[in-house]
């Protein structure tokens, strides 16, 4: 089981757009031929703070990210280590056909930073939320889809991705303040799910800001006497099977809650296991056909029915 963190009452929330801006610092001090390239959101993420030392490497594409993805995919066959980054929205829609074209198809694997991912995009609006884009990236081959579920996640997974250097990353975030779920310690591995907790009524599999409702919920239905295993898939692609067969198996319900579309997002892709492995009652959390609006963080999780309260009484309404 994951080291879980458990301190003030699950409330203490770190911004993850430092622990990118400190881990990219980190790559350009020791490594040369690390590139960064952001699409005139050098202030929202930060990486404005580290163009005066790296003059060179810090690149500002301008609001031209279909561009950005194409340059990228250059530095990465000129023997670059290209970091890209803008909003999630624009990452995946306006760019799709140059991560297949330059990126994928040429052989030029990259990794994208794609923050403000779905209704984290808050006061932006419709035009900036994206509840497509996992699925639209996890459709591509030889790619790797993630969301961190908080900054040690985060830290794990731009450290293997800047070590390993090999394929596509599409790490999916918010720039802002998330609830810390992990010790400083917690084993981390794309590819692996977290186990958070194990009970044997009902599976909850989460990713990114889920998570942390997801365990608010099974806090409440274990307060009912409904024991709650809860796994974290922080990777969408490839996603862990050999763990949803483990725990999901002899449960008598599944429930995956994301903050993304439920068409071919984590609930996609759980029901494509469960039906070729061991078919078990599903109930998907996500959005359902609708498009992003202007709101509070609160309201969104609300109107969307992607709150604690929304996973609770999809287990009670199901179970």
């Amino acid at each position: 089981m994951t080291h879980v963190y458990n301190g003030e009452a699950m409330k203490e929330t770190i911004e993850l757009r430092k622990v990118c801006i400190d881990k990219f610092h980190e790559f350009l001090q020791k490594d040369k031929d690390v590139v960064i390239l952001d699409a005139d959101l050098m202030g929202s993420l930060g990486t404005a703070s580290l163009q005066k030392e790296y003059s060179d490497r810090i690149i500002n594409c301008g609001i031209m990210e279909a561009q950005e993805i194409s340059c990228a995919s250059g530095m990465k066959r000129a023997g670059l280590k290209p970091f890209v980054h803008t909003f999630t929205a624009f990452a995946s829609r306006r760019c799709l056909d140059q991560i297949f074209m330059s990126s994928l198809y040429q052989d030029n694997p990259i990794t994208i930073i794609a923050s403000d991912a779905g209704i984290q995009a808050v006061h932006n609006g419709g035009t900036h939320m994206s509840f497509e884009d996992m699925g639209l990236i996890r459709g591509l081959a030889g790619t790797t889809v993630i969301e961190p579920t908080d900054s040690t996640v985060l830290k794990a997974v731009l450290d293997e991705v800047y070590n390993k250097n090999d394929k596509f990353y599409w790490i999916r975030l918010t720039r802002k303040n998330v609830f810390k779920v992990y010790e400083e310690d917690a084993k981390i591995e794309i590819g692996k799910a977290n186990l958070i907790q194990h009970g044997k009524d009902v599976t909850i599999i989460a990713n990114g800001m889920m998570v942390h409702n997801a365990r608010i919920a099974a806090k409440k239905l274990e307060e009912e006497g409904i024991n709650v295993t809860l796994l974290d898939m922080f990777t969408l692609k490839p996603i862990d099977k050999d763990a949803i067969i483990k725990y999901c198996k002899d449960t008598k319900l599944v429930v995956t809650a994301e903050n993304h579309s439920i068409t071919n997002g984590l609930g996609s892709a759980v029901a494509e296991v469960l039906s070729e492995n061991c078919p078990t009652k599903l109930v998907r959390v996500g959005v359902k056909e609708r498009y992003g609006q202007v709101g509070t963080l609160e309201f969104l999780e609300k109107e969307y029915e992607l709150s604690a309260d929304d996973i609770y009484r999809a287990i009670k309404d199901n179970l």
